[in-house]
């Protein structure tokens, strides 16, 4: 008890209760839940992460099925090297499935209403038992190479019908502003059971002889006293369109939608003839109001009659698939040149010779191609 001798009672019973395990302390058991929670996030994303086979993302465009056909293009559109590979194989798989749709081509500066137009019309051509898929792209920022692809959220009604399907992509750097690989969705569209595909352009110029050249019927959207008829001329536009759709032409615009469509009806008549012996229409609509929706697709009906009985339809696809053959051949070429690491640094040395008027962008070019 000495060491008790100078404790109080209540030290001494505090002091003896520490001999003991406390009835407080917490016992070893199951792992928190947020352990248990962690495991559970990274088996999610594991499953996430894991992509299906060749075989399974065919087999279900085959199938109709919107998710498989989502995945693949995505495949399609990617810059990884692995994804090429994947992307080549399921298009090569597609390709007997493909070229049995209609392709529109769908231009107009931005405001004029191409994605009210486009919902309009893929309204109708599904009422009519059509199955639509839209490709929207939209423009990337020079900057931040970033893009919004809004295109869903301005076809409200259009996204929701089962028998379409809307992709907006971002059009990066490639020719005329068009989506890298829209070629190569168009034919994955058609594989997936799609009959009529709708390409809308960025609409800021160089854009539509990129869009020209892929598809089988090219429409321009025009406003009505916007000022463009003669700017519509100069720019060469008119020269590829098939047909000029005048859109908005409903209220107090209606008279000066006349008169525009005389103008430009007048503008047609001074080109030489196509070789597709088509003469190029021009026709009034408001898409907001639904009206005029019905006229447009029946001209373009008789415009793919007319080309299909004079064959030009089917030497007009053979032709642009040459072209995109040379095409691709050209980005391919390029891209590798750029990637080789001897011209990366030998260009920013050229390039600072040429800021200090050492030597001329001609004289640079050869030295770097040579190598």
């Amino acid at each position: 008890m000495g060491y008790y001798k100078n404790c109080s009672s209540f030290e001494i019973s505090l002091k003896t209760s520490k001999k003991h395990k406390s009835a407080l302390k917490e016992n070893e058991g199951i792992s928190p839940p947020e352990i248990t929670d962690a495991f559970a996030i990274t088996k999610i994303q594991k499953k996430r992460q894991t992509q299906p086979s060749i075989e399974a993302l065919v087999e279900g465009i085959f199938n109709q099925n919107i998710t498989a056909l989502s995945r693949a293009i995505t495949l399609v559109e990617s810059k990884n090297a692995n994804h090429l590979e994947k992307a080549n194989q399921i298009i090569k798989a597609c390709l007997p499935k493909a070229n049995n749709s209609l392709r529109i081509g769908i231009t107009g500066v931005p405001g004029v209403g191409k994605s009210t137009f486009i919902e309009a019309l893929g309204k109708h051509l599904t009422g009519i038992g059509k199955k639509v898929a839209v490709l929207a792209v939209d423009p990337s920022s020079s900057l931040t190479k970033g893009s919004i692809l809004g295109d869903k959220t301005r076809m409200e009604d259009l996204v929701n019908d089962q028998n379409a399907y809307i992709r907006p992509s971002a059009s990066g750097d490639t020719l005329g502003g068009v989506a890298r690989k829209t070629r190569e969705t168009i034919i994955l569209c058609e594989a997936a059971g799609f009959d009529t595909i709708i390409i809308e352009t960025v609409g800021v110029g160089q854009s539509e002889t990129a869009v020209h050249s892929m598809v089988d019927f090219f429409l321009l959207l025009k406003l009505a006293g916007a000022g463009d008829e003669l700017q519509g001329i100069k720019r060469g536009i008119i020269e590829m369109a098939d047909a000029i759709v005048i859109n908005k032409a409903d209220g107090d615009t209606i008279k000066p939608a006349k008169l525009a469509k005389v103008e430009f009806s007048r503008a047609l008549h001074l080109y030489p003839e196509k070789d597709s012996k088509w003469t190029p229409k021009v026709s009034l609509c408001s898409a907001l109001k639904n009206e005029g929706i019905v006229s447009v697709w029946d001209m373009i009906l008789e415009y793919e009659k007319q080309t299909k009985e004079n064959k030009f339809f089917t030497t007009k696809r053979s032709s642009q698939n040459q072209f995109w053959l040379l095409q691709t051949i050209e980005d391919r070429l390029k891209s590798n040149f750029f990637e080789k690491s001897i011209v990366k640094s030998e260009l920013s040395k050229q390039l600072k010779l040429i800021e200090e008027h050492k030597t001329t962008p001609f004289a640079a070019a050869e030295y770097l191609l040579n190598l």
